[in-house]
């Protein structure tokens, strides 16, 4: 671990002499200056862990030295001693930022502890900022997984309208994704650092839902013991997602559009209006242009939210996708559930990519967890596919390698698939199939099935 360098400001050369003793004595680098001014020259050149200042000194004093560090250097602390102790320096020199306040004359055991401390703190701050910065990489990385020309294409608008800072329209059928888009648009925006806030507009009624953007203030209504802030004040500086927003009531609506228009809302049962500053994401899996034609959505809304708008493709648009998103999937919940799953047998495989996924990646996901909490071994198999799912894939393919099947090649593999899903019980396949075991047993030797 590196020394900590400090810089030691002191118009006495002996009390500027003994601090540095002390100091080197622990183990620190230390610079001495002999006023401010030549302790802004230093700071200038370098930074320093840590700064000691006495207050009084001539022609810069101690304060000036404090503003000045805090200023170029908000992570170096600083300690301000003075001989001239006052209630109202003390008070001043802690509002501009100094770790603590040293009166004259000092122990120099405090001296090594605040020291100490003053440096454990920095250290702490310096921890703090880098797991900040390796959160927002985290953030940073794509949240929408996929490699077909329809998401990469996604990826590309996201990213040309993220530094924009205007409304966004998102469209697409429930389930596909919306909500990953408005967040990877919010975290390749300007206002990553700030809070991500989404509301279901579809979830709530008038009353809930106003509670909810503008929260109320006391007494607003029975039950209101105390004030609430809305998602739009308590994401001011961040992004609001509103999502299923044709679901918006007519009244609400009108509301909205007047806190996208004048950056200021009113609390419910408040008088006082409050700025906000907020980017507004909406996505409905609705045509709002439609609803808008049909006066279920107010025009002027529509325009304002619709700045920018785009589709977010349906999962039967991107097959190419659902590998990829099945071994996301796979190693999500097997990391979740504690369980080592190695793969997704082919046959699982196939039968993904030939359903049609009318819930799209909700579906998916929701079909990836329930097999790999069913799977014992290291391998999803058929059988841990959702039964309406296993029913309803078997296909008799017409072709095989280029040519017409034959009967026999048909009739051997749908007995291969029942008996796959029978768990290879041949009495409840025989049954399944309208044959009697020992007919069965004949089909299996016949067609030299390996089971």
């Amino acid at each position: 671990m590196e020394q900590a360098l400090i810089l030691i400001v002191e118009d006495e050369q002996i009390a500027r002499d003994n601090l540095s003793h002390i100091l080197v004595r622990e183990g620190y680098q230390t610079v001495c200056a002999e006023n401010g001014a030549v302790a802004i020259g230093e700071l200038k050149k370098k930074e320093f862990d840590l700064v000691l200042t006495d207050l009084r000194m001539q022609p810069t004093d101690g304060m000036q030295v404090l503003e000045y560090t805090k200023t170029k250097y908000p992570k170096t602390e600083v300690i301000v001693i003075t001989g001239f102790a006052s209630i109202s320096s003390a008070v001043e020199a802690m509002q501009k930022g100094a770790f603590h306040y040293l009166p004259k004359p000092y122990n120099v055991e405090e001296v090594r502890i605040l020291v100490r401390r003053a440096l454990e703190k920095q250290d702490l701050t310096r921890e703090v900022a880098q797991l900040k910065q390796q959160v927002k990489l985290q953030q940073k990385t794509p949240l929408i997984i996929g490699k077909s020309p329809k998401i990469e294409a996604l990826k590309k608008l996201i990213a040309q309208i993220a530094p924009t800072d205007c409304n966004v329209l998102i469209l697409g059928e429930t389930g596909t994704g919306k909500e990953l888009v408005a967040r990877e648009i919010h975290h390749l925006s300007s206002r990553s650092e700030n809070r991500f806030l989404a509301v279901n507009c579809a979830a709530f009624n008038e009353e809930l839902l106003a509670n909810e953007l503008f929260g109320h203030e006391k007494e607003a209504y029975t039950g209101a013991k105390g004030i609430k802030k809305g998602l739009f004040e308590t994401a001011s500086g961040g992004t609001v997602f509103l999502d299923e927003v044709g679901d918006m009531p007519p009244s609400m609506q009108v509301k909205l559009l007047r806190v996208i228009q004048e950056r200021k809302f009113i609390r419910v049962g408040g008088t006082d209006e409050i700025p906000v500053d907020i980017r507004v994401i909406a996505a409905t899996n609705k045509d709002l242009k439609a609803e808008v034609e049909k006066d279920n959505f107010r025009q002027d809304l529509y325009y304002r939210l619709n700045v920018i708008s785009m589709n977010v493709p349906s999962l039967s648009e991107r097959k190419d996708d659902i590998p990829l998103l099945c071994n996301h999937f796979l190693q999500k919940f097997s990391l979740a559930q504690g369980k080592h799953i190695e793969r997704i047998s082919d046959t699982v495989m196939e039968i993904l990519m030939r359903y049609q996924f009318p819930g799209n990646i909700r579906e998916l996901e929701n079909i990836m967890e329930r097999a790999v909490a069913l799977t014992e071994g290291s391998v999803i198999e058929q059988k841990h596919l959702p039964e309406d799912i296993q029913q309803m894939t078997f296909q008799i393919q017409g072709q095989k390698q280029g040519r017409f099947m034959t009967l026999d090649e048909n009739e051997k593999d749908y007995i291969v698939w029942i008996l796959e899903q029978t768990n290879n019980n041949k009495t409840k396949a025989a049954e399944i199939l309208g044959i009697d075991r020992v007919s069965l047993w004949r089909k299996i030797r016949r067609f030299n099935l390996e089971l």
